[in-house]
């Protein structure tokens, strides 16, 4: 799947439709990802500020994605685990960028090279146009070579 045709599919999913949740760039290589999540009647909460769910579900998926998109084939990576700090509240749309660097990507192979399980936290802020934060998001990914996987990648 390339990046573009996978944030028209994303773009398209019933959850992020439903939540006002738009994906607006998968980078080349799936090395980054930026989202926006507007504010409408559908998604805010009872102060008039966003839902604190439609904060968390605009940032769920994408570092797995990059990163298994990233390893390649020859690995499984799944979400272990997530915190959400919610800093402030706004009315503004707010954005989250993600980025897997081939460093990253480096460790994440030769640590699971042995086979073993790999957990590893990444964290991301969801911020206003303007650079205020919104809210901080940790996410922690499980990173295990396929059993019977040949090489590294």
């Amino acid at each position: 799947m390339t990046p573009g045709r996978l944030r028209r599919l994303m773009n398209l999913w019933p959850p992020y439709l439903a939540a006002g949740i738009r994906v607006l760039e998968i980078g080349e290589g799936f090395s980054h990802a930026r989202v926006r999540l507007r504010r409408h009647w559908f998604n805010r909460n009872y102060f008039g500020t966003h839902f604190g769910g439609s904060l968390y579900a605009m940032t769920d998926p994408f570092f797995a994605l990059l990163v298994v998109e990233g390893l390649g084939g020859d690995h499984v990576v799944w979400d272990k685990a997530a915190e959400i700090d919610f800093v402030t509240a706004t009315r503004e749309d707010v954005y989250a960028e993600f980025r897997v660097d081939a460093a990253l990507l480096d460790e994440l192979r030769a640590a699971a090279a042995d086979g073993g399980k790999v957990l590893r936290w990444l964290e991301t802020d969801v911020r206003t146009a303007s650079g205020t934060v919104v809210a901080k998001v940790r996410k922690q990914i499980y990173v295990r070579r396929r059993r019977g996987a040949r090489g590294a990648r």
